[in-house]
């Protein structure tokens, strides 16, 4: 093999990837990233756990309930964390950066074609298709992080208890994370044996080694220091706030354009909990107080962001693309609600960056502190009853639409994918392309 081709090893003995081969691999996920936060995360772990070996289980879960615990979508924010461990600031960027680019294409087409002609049938039957589909990649979430996690009694009966706190009592996300935390604090010094199941695993087997391995320091680039800090902090922030002070400067402080960019700042610094927790904040801003959208148009744009590759909260942009089709203010409709989309969709994701980049290497600093390892894996086992309610959610809206009989069309499709990614190793683009393909042939013959 030509030298200049080779990937220098890890400490763990396994090729690190190049750069080259994690762009692609960002690339690609940004394409088929799926079945909202708990479908992503599944992807990640099945991808970059398991498959590449790229992370070991310990550190992608320490990584992710830090993630977990920061406003903004936490998919893509850890997507953001591996890309920087494994390539500095850059890996970081692009690992981020293409979490969202694709979705923000295919919704700008499809935010386009809903204003300028309506919900076209052929359009909704692939949706028709794809939505059992990423009931199934939540479910196959649910099946593969918990059986990473819950290691015994303690951990199920708190993945239970925040299962029943959020499906039945409707506690926010954030006091369940919180709670979650304080009892691993208190447990984990108490009874530390049960409550330490995030931990490095010493084990000699190769298939458990990994290029970001349990074993070994973080790397040199993650240690922290006050300058780098506020380089980040400056370089974040002018990114973020310039082009919403531009719009101002431009148009006017009372344009729609200005207007978004200044709400949507703000959404993203209390955005905790995910997407489904801010959506009754923006969606009452949105409809009442600021009226970009009409009765009706929220749910649509949550039906497409649902469907579409991508974070969730990309219905933020849908919302954004809307407020400037309805409020042109002296642009074209379609200008306006392209610069409106852009606008909005720069300041729900750029302040992503800052706190991933700010954090991080304090994250890493504290990778193998026993009382954050307790409190980690009680929030571990609390995420996964959080996710096991989005795919019960899901699945009663999938299932029973309209809260009416079986839609056994759905129930097949979802049962297959399942069973298709368990037992025969489905990957998940096939999976997403045959079932958007079945909802179109299901729909024109039927």
């Amino acid at each position: 093999m030509n030298p200049q081709f080779t990937t220098p090893e890890s400490p763990s003995g396994i090729a690190h990837p190049s750069f080259r081969e994690a762009f692609l691999f960002w690339l690609k996920l940004g394409f088929i990233s799926f079945g909202g936060p708990a479908g992503q995360i599944a992807m990640m772990q099945a991808e970059l756990v398991e498959k590449r070996k790229w992370i070991s289980q310990s550190r992608f879960l320490h990584a992710l309930n830090y993630c977990m615990l920061l406003p903004g979508p936490e998919a893509q924010q850890l997507a953001i964390y591996i890309g920087w461990l494994l390539h500095k600031t850059r890996g970081g960027i692009v690992a981020g950066a293409f979490f969202v680019i694709p979705s923000m294409f295919v919704l700008w087409t499809l935010s386009y074609i809903y204003a300028a002609y309506g919900n076209l049938p052929w359009i909704a039957a692939i949706f028709y298709g794809l939505k059992p589909a990423v009931m199934a990649i939540v479910a196959f979430a649910v099946v593969r992080i918990g059986k990473k996690a819950l290691k015994n009694s303690v951990m199920w009966s708190l993945a239970l208890l925040a299962f029943v706190s959020i499906f039945f009592f409707k506690v926010p996300f954030p006091a369940i994370i919180l709670s979650a935390g304080i009892i691993g604090l208190i447990g984990g010094k108490l009874w530390t044996d049960k409550f330490l199941v995030i931990k490095g695993h010493d084990s000699k087997e190769p298939d458990q080694k990994s290029v970001l391995d349990d074993d070994h320091e973080s790397p040199e680039h993650t240690r922290p220091s006050l300058a780098r800090g506020i380089r980040i902090c400056v370089t974040c922030l002018l990114l973020w706030w310039t082009p919403v002070v531009l719009a101002g400067l431009w148009k006017g402080w009372d344009h729609t354009l200005f207007k978004e960019g200044f709400f949507f700042s703000k959404a993203a610094v209390v955005t905790f909990g995910g997407a489904y927790a801010v959506l009754p904040y923006v969606a009452q801003q949105a409809l009442q107080h600021y009226e970009w959208l009409k009765p009706g148009q929220m749910m649509d744009g949550l039906g497409l962001a649902e469907t579409t590759p991508g974070p969730l909260i990309m219905v933020t942009q849908f919302v954004g693309f809307m407020g400037g089709w309805n409020k042109p203010g002296g642009m074209t409709p379609l200008v306006a609600a392209t610069l409106g989309a852009a606008i909005t969709t720069w300041t729900t994701f750029v302040p992503c960056f800052l706190w991933v980049f700010l954090g991080g290497p304090y994250i890493e600093r504290l990778r193998g502190n026993v009382r954050l390892s307790t409190a980690l894996s009680a929030i571990t086992a609390a995420v996964v009853g959080v996710i096991l309610n989005l795919a019960v959610w899901f699945g009663l809206h999938v299932l029973f639409p309209g809260g009416g009989r079986v839609d056994w069309f759905a129930l097949a499709v979802g049962i297959i994918a399942f069973a298709g990614m368990m037992k025969w190793k489905w990957d998940i683009i096939p999976v997403v392309l045959g079932a958007g393909a079945a909802g179109l042939v299901y729909q024109m013959v039927f």
